[in-house]
């Protein structure tokens, strides 16, 4: 457990102190007269939002609420912003609480301004949501997508820099790898974590979606997806009874290699050929024949 919380606390802070990226140590001020390093208000109309901001969805009436809670009792937490020249800040985390107190018809914001470049600007965004725990699981499996491939970081490297095992990363990952209508209905709640991890399970794509519309239509629980995908898979592999000319085939190439073979097939078309042998002189004899 204290691993963990060390992994993420480090992954963040690392970046925040970092010298490269720390304002306060490059410059105690500019000429805009803000108080670079510490919490300054800005003018809300030379913010910009985040370009890396992982999160795609912003819930409506969640920051409606939020925006009347800033209308009481104003922002608790500043926002964390990055300037960009031209008295233009850029968003790095909080805009959830930007968007609100726009609402809020709040004509400054409290900030924190910081210096970040591209790499640590995404970094930073990506952590400090996932660190919150509101993303939903197509958003995170975006994140890490976007990490791994415009920060250049392996797994492991990603594993380490927001504390989470290899396994639960890769989870993530391979949900992107779902049909469309299955993942818009994982972004909007409509099925969870572990209903697409059973949906993964399944390989056939039209099994998959089949499987998904069952969940839907029957408010299937994770339990019972997981059981469903076992009876599809079970489904698939049961043996077909052989047409007559397969049988004839069968007899054909048993009689040609002299020993017995076998042909199953499923009832989704696959399947496969057995040879028997019964030692490894009869084997190098049947491996001579198939390479003639």
């Amino acid at each position: 457990m204290s691993a963990k919380k060390s992994a993420l606390g480090k992954g963040l802070s690392a970046l925040l102190e970092n010298a490269g990226t720390d304002i306060t140590i490059n410059s105690k001020s500019d000429k805009s007269n803000f108080t670079l390093g510490n919490i300054c208000f800005i003018k809300a109309n030379r913010i910009e939002t985040n370009p890396f901001q992982p999160r795609t969805h912003f819930n409506k009436e969640s920051i409606l609420e939020l925006s009347s809670s800033i209308k009481e009792h104003g922002i608790i937490q500043p926002i964390t912003v990055r300037k960009i020249g031209n008295d233009k800040f850029q968003i790095i985390s909080g805009e959830r609480r930007y968007k609100a107190a726009q609402l809020a018809g709040l004509d400054e914001i409290p900030s924190y301004i910081r210096i970040a470049d591209d790499q640590s600007m995404l970094e930073m965004a990506i952590i400090e949501n996932i660190q919150r725990q509101d993303l939903n699981a197509i958003e995170i499996g975006l994140s890490y997508q976007r990490l791994l491939e415009e920060c250049n970081l392996t797994q492991e490297e990603l594993s380490s820099r927001i504390g989470k095992n290899r396994s639960t990363i890769s989870n993530y990952l391979r949900i992107l790898q779902l049909p469309d209508e299955i993942q818009a209905g994982i972004r909007d709640q409509l099925i969870s974590m572990g209903h697409a991890r059973a949906l993964l399970s399944l390989k056939d794509p039209e099994e998959i979606l089949k499987a998904y519309q069952e969940i839907i239509k029957n408010h299937l629980s994770v339990r019972a997806t997981e059981n469903l995908g076992k009876r599809k898979k079970s489904n698939n592999n049961i043996p077909l009874t052989l047409s007559r000319y397969e049988k004839r085939m069968q007899d054909d190439l048993s009689h040609q290699y002299q020993t017995k073979i076998k042909i199953d097939k499923s009832n989704k078309g696959k399947g496969k050929i057995v040879i028997n042998f019964d030692n490894e002189i009869e084997m190098n004899r049947i491996i001579d024949l198939l390479e003639k």
